[in-house]
């Protein structure tokens, strides 16, 4: 079996090939570039090539051939578009998903074939594993990584059962501390190099330097809500009122405030799951779950301005006036360079507590913002995911409208799994969490599973 390994130039991959090579695979290295632009960045012009640098001398000492593949054109076009098209409409799209499937198990896979390549591998730290359905269909299953620090099958939620026929995942069931021990071991360029970060095959990047390459900066209000807006909000209360209704026993309190408490991943103790009967939550209607699953609107809040006299000369000037709901507390470039959840950038101050975008509002050209962990803005417990977005890895196990089923879910990368239900509709899934979600954010990918194994996907 001849396999090509996409060799990055970094510790994972290095290893990956290097113990396909021991188990007797006839293997070869492609390093593919993807990006060329610098603007942006917040590295050095040249990164990529010190990468195949390190990619052929990790190639030369394993004692494999080495080809280099330019894939810009198709990066550009498939992913880079994608993502300004994405940020342009005001959700917060994962380039690295898309990389992966248009990418790294698309275009680099077609010319890993045109090398007479069965399969391709790489170094992300997940599993798979294949079996024989009835009827004699050959199924592909994909788990997460052993290590659960650094399990990256989320970024593979996008692929196809060919893709995954063609994919092998070398280091899935070590840890990141075993790699680094083999392929120092193998005294292999690579092993004390920093893993790769920001977006994928583009690096860390100036996000808002970056995007402006193509979005143009238009200034906004930045507005912060207090929380008397949620007292007398209709469409806030009319949902809490519904998510309550779930409840197995309606006598008990609805927690709607997530248990995020920190940065670092802590959740308070005291914030317990609510306890959502499927039945219940299956027998809501259209509007009933169209309520539940939708973001918060703050186009109410409104601001009118009042002319006043100032000082000894009473010269007239104009201010806002007070709203109970919330205040104007500065100005932004642009609202499609903020997402929601995000809590660096901001560059306002005189807060005791930190300040997040709760949502954004392309039309209006305005950024929301909340104070703190546990502000209500950042809390929902429903999300929905049109049906053309739905994705499934087992197509074996795709849910029939009308069906609900347990699963555990993220909706982020490294996100501790969730455990929610799942009712298919026929125009959409709705996920009900037992737990609230802090920052679901509109873009990003719904991931859910059965344990370990990766079910399905879909677009928020």
């Amino acid at each position: 079996m001849k396999i090509c390994v996409g060799l990055s130039g970094g510790v994972d991959s290095s290893v990956a090939a290097l113990l396909l090579k021991q188990q007797g695979y006839d293997v070869f290295a492609m390093f593919m570039q993807n990006w060329h632009d610098t603007e942006g960045t917040l590295h050095g012009d040249c990164e990529w090539e010190e990468d195949r640098f390190v990619a052929e001398m990790v190639a030369r000492k394993i004692g494999i051939p080495f080809y280099f593949i330019d894939l810009s054109e198709e990066y550009r076009k498939r992913v880079v578009d994608y993502m300004f098209d994405t940020y342009a409409h005001g959700r917060t799209p994962n380039p690295d998903v898309l990389c992966n499937r248009e990418i790294k198990f698309d275009a680099f896979l077609k010319a890993a074939e045109r090398l007479g390549a069965d399969a391709v591998a790489t170094g992300h730290y997940c599993r798979s594993e294949s079996f024989t359905a009835p009827g004699g269909v050959t199924l592909h299953r994909l788990f997460e990584g052993t290590d659960p620090g650094k399990d990256q099958s989320y970024f593979l939620c996008r692929l196809t059962q060919r893709q995954l026929s063609k994919a092998l995942f070398p280091i899935g069931g070590l840890l990141k501390s075993e790699v680094r021990r083999i392929a120092r071991e193998a005294e292999l360029p690579s092993a004390d190099k920093k893993d790769s970060q920001g977006i994928c095959f583009v690096g860390k990047v100036d996000l808002p330097e970056f995007l402006k390459q193509k979005l143009r900066s238009v200034e906004g209000d930045v507005v912060e809500v207090f929380d008397a807006f949620y007292a007398d909000c209709v469409q806030y209360n009319s949902s809490l009122a519904v998510l309550h209704s779930l409840l197995k026993d309606p006598t008990k309190p609805l927690h709607s405030i997530t248990g995020y408490i920190s940065e670092d991943r802590q959740y308070s103790p005291e914030v317990a799951h609510n306890d959502f009967s499927a039945e219940k939550f299956a027998a809501l209607g259209p509007e009933e779950l169209e309520l539940i699953s939708s973001p918060l609107s703050y186009s109410s809040i409104r601001f009118e301005t009042e002319t006043y006299r100032s000082g000894k000369h009473h010269v007239r000037k104009t201010r806002y006036r007070t709203n109970p709901y919330g205040q104007i507390i500065g100005r932004h470039e642009g609202a499609q360079f903020y997402t929601v959840g995000q809590r660096k950038g901001l560059n306002i101050g005189g807060h005791s507590e930190p300040l997040f975008v709760i949502a954004t509002d392309i039309e209006s050209n305005t950024v929301y913002l909340g104070q703190g962990h546990r502000h209500k803005g950042l809390s929902r417990s429903c999300l929905r995911i049109p049906s053309e977005e739905l994705h499934w890895i087992r197509p074996d196990l795709e849910m029939a409208p009308g069906q609900t089923r347990r699963y555990r879910v993220r909706i982020r990368y490294r996100q501790p799994l969730q455990d929610a239900t799942l009712l298919r509709r026929a125009d959409a899934m709705y996920i009900l969490f037992d737990s609230p979600q802090r920052g679901i954010t509109p873009g990003q990918f719904a991931v859910w599973y059965d344990e370990d194994e990766m079910i399905g996907s879909g677009t928020i």
